[in-house]
Parts: structure tokens; C-alpha cells; sequence
């Protein structure tokens, strides 16, 4: 009997947990759908609040730090292998940071090479949708050296903070196509909403804390019928 109920109580929480995913996802699709048809908000050195700014529109003026430039490994379009460009603005009337993702462009020499993205110079006013760089690495990922320091995995806003001593907004600005005549891809997917699949895992952890309640209350049944 207490090992029944440890498993119920199990598949319980892990169905509970896989609903509660649902649940995020959901919000997170709804959240970005209202706030992409949000006129853009005027973005300038205050840090803001990255829960408060993901997937809001903002338009920045400042500065391009073409030499903290850097890309992003192992993003595709189309199925063409290729990096995401992403280059520092420093944020007009202050010293303040923002990495704005450029957009997507392939391995025009191969991956020895990495790709020569010119960097507009002066004052240049930047529209996009803010994003929240995820902190988590990806599950089992291997610790491998990168073939070079410009060349990262993934946007790690402390290591560039780490690295650069420099004050950095807590989002990415996914740069909006069509805002700059640069030949790079700007194809900025809505988030998937995932929340039929983990609806569908829920239910399949509380129909295993189903069964195995009928199971226990069938065995017990028998049990007391062979006692008699």
C-alpha cells in the first residue's frame, strides 16, 4: 500500500508539473502576440526589467560596437547552415550596452572562415522585439572549446558583461527585417506553442496514477476474495 501511494503521489506531481508547463506556454504565446502589436516604446540607458520587456517592441538610437562584435554557432534557415550576427549598440546619452541580434547570414567560405559582416558606423536608430537569452545551457551539452572567441553557442549576457566590464541591458533586441538594407536574414519565428504536448504528457502521468490505483484496489479485492 505505501508503495502504491509513493507512485501515486509520483505520477501525480509529474503530471502536475508537465500541466503547469502548459500552463507557461500558453502565457508565453499569448504574452508575445499582445505585446508584438504594441507600437515600439523609445528604449534608452535605464536597465529595464526583462520580464517586463520580453517580447515588447523597441526602437533605439546609439552606436555600433563593430569591434565586440560576434556570432552565434549552429543556426540554420532553410536548411542552410549559418550564424547569427550579434553586434553591441552603445545606447545614445549613455554607456549603456545592447546586444542587437542582426539577423542570420551562412558561411559564404566555410566554417574556417568566419563571415565578414560589415558594421554601419555613426548614429543608427535600430527597431526590434526584445528577447530574454536564456541562462540554461542545453541539456548534456558537452563542454567543447570554441574554434574561436568570437564564435560563441549561444548569447551568455554574463560572459559578455565578464568580459567587457561593460553595463548591458538584460535583453537581446531581435533586430526587425526590413530595417536595414545589410543582406542579412531577419526571420524571427513566434514562440511554438508547445502546451498541447505537455497537456498530453500530463495526462498520460495521471492516467499512470489511475491505473495503478484500479490495480492496487484489484489486487486487494482478490486478495480479500481468497482470505474468504
Amino acid at each position: 500500500m505505501l508503495a502504491t501511494l509513493a507512485g501515486i503521489v509520483l505520477f501525480m506531481r509529474l503530471g502536475w508539473w508537465q500541466y503547469t508547463k502548459a500552463l507557461q506556454a500558453e502565457a508565453a504565446v499569448e504574452l508575445h502576440a499582445q505585446r508584438s502589436q504594441r507600437p515600439s516604446a523609445t528604449l534608452d540607458g535605464r536597465l529595464v526589467q526583462a520580464p517586463l520587456a520580453e517580447a515588447a517592441r523597441f526602437t533605439v538610437r546609439g552606436r555600433y560596437d563593430a569591434a565586440q562584435q560576434f556570432f552565434i554557432d549552429n543556426r540554420q534557415e532553410r536548411g542552410v547552415p549559418g550564424v547569427h550576427v550579434i553586434t553591441p549598440l552603445k545606447i545614445d546619452g549613455s554607456d549603456t550596452r545592447l546586444l542587437v541580434n542582426r539577423g542570420w547570414v551562412g558561411w559564404p567560405q566555410g566554417r574556417g572562415v568566419l563571415p565578414q559582416v560589415p558594421v554601419p558606423e555613426g548614429l543608427v536608430q535600430v527597431t526590434g522585439t526584445a528577447q530574454t537569452p536564456s541562462a540554461k545551457r542545453p541539456f548534456l551539452m558537452p563542454d567543447r572549446p570554441e574554434p574561436s572567441s568570437r564564435l560563441w553557442a549561444r548569447v551568455d549576457l554574463e560572459r559578455y558583461t565578464a568580459g567587457t566590464k561593460q553595463v548591458v541591458q538584460p535583453v537581446v533586441l531581435l533586430q526587425d527585417a526590413g530595417d536595414a538594407a545589410d543582406g542579412l536574414v531577419r526571420n524571427w519565428p513566434a514562440p511554438e506553442d508547445r502546451s498541447i504536448k505537455h497537456r498530453g504528457y500530463a495526462w498520460q502521468w495521471f492516467g499512470m496514477a489511475a491505473a495503478l490505483l484500479l490495480f492496487h484496489a484489484v489486487a486487494a479485492l482478490r486478495g480479500r476474495a481468497r482470505r474468504a
